[in-house]
């Protein structure tokens, strides 16, 4: 794994590796038996990639409520005394007719070759309210830009509400590399042949592969931990 350094300028909390809170908003505690509603957490490809990233946290006492009001973005927060008077205050600004941004007054340095990429924090997927701030992608390739980070967000729409409350998680952060060098190739037959071949055998074997792991949620939607269990496998092999 890349070592990733950081310098914050004034007193903000240090980032973290993202948390996945259970009980909060990586569901309730309840396991996956029959009646039980089903979690964020019980599905393994989303647990994995929410604890991917790094996170940042609100520090402020003062929450803030960003609204859309006849077509303007509002940022309505009782701002106090500036806790650095070396720092933009209030941290927040409108951006555009659509956004808003927020000074993080953090620098992350990744690597050579590395960059970091901002995300919507995974809980603004599991959030039942749509209170939790949309934060845009955007790769930063601090390996030479040394400036302060500032992020921005979509502004909800009409009626809509974004809460930043303190020391709530607000914006993910993760770390890849800088140029993705990707190329895109239909798969030969062969190869597609074997994939196909073990899909089928995945497919016939999944009552035995899933184990005593079938329940059935109180949705009606029926479970089983056969992804989970090849991934435990896989895992344990190295894979």
């Amino acid at each position: 794994m890349p070592l990733v350094k950081y310098r914050l300028h004034g007193h903000r909390p240090p980032p973290q590796p993202v948390k996945l809170p259970v009980p909060g908003w990586g569901g309730d505690a309840q396991p996956r038996v029959d009646g039980n509603h089903e979690q964020p957490w019980h599905c393994t490809p989303f647990s994995e990639s929410a604890k991917y990233g790094i996170e940042l946290i609100y520090p402020f006492d003062e929450e803030l409520r960003v609204q859309r009001r006849n077509g303007q973005v509002v940022l309505d927060a009782q701002w106090g005394a500036p806790p650095d008077p070396d720092m933009m205050w209030p941290p927040f600004r409108t951006f555009g007719e659509d956004y808003y941004s927020y000074q993080l007054a953090l620098d992350l340095l990744p690597p050579p070759g590395w960059a970091v990429r901002t995300e919507p924090h995974p809980r603004f997927f599991t959030d039942p309210t749509n209170t939790t701030p949309l934060a845009v992608p955007a790769l930063i390739r601090s390996e030479w830009w040394p400036m302060m980070f500032f992020c921005i967000f979509k502004a909800p729409p009409e009626g809509g509400t974004h809460i930043f409350r303190k020391d709530e998680p607000f914006i993910s952060l993760i770390v890849i590399p800088a140029d993705p060098e990707l190329s895109l190739e239909r798969m030969p037959e062969d190869e597609s042949a074997e994939r196909e071949l073990r899909a089928r055998r995945i497919a016939a074997s999944r009552d035995a592969l899933a184990g005593n792991t079938h329940w059935t949620s109180s949705t009606h939607t029926v479970f089983d931990g056969t992804y989970r269990r090849m991934f435990a496998a896989a895992k344990k092999q190295g894979g």
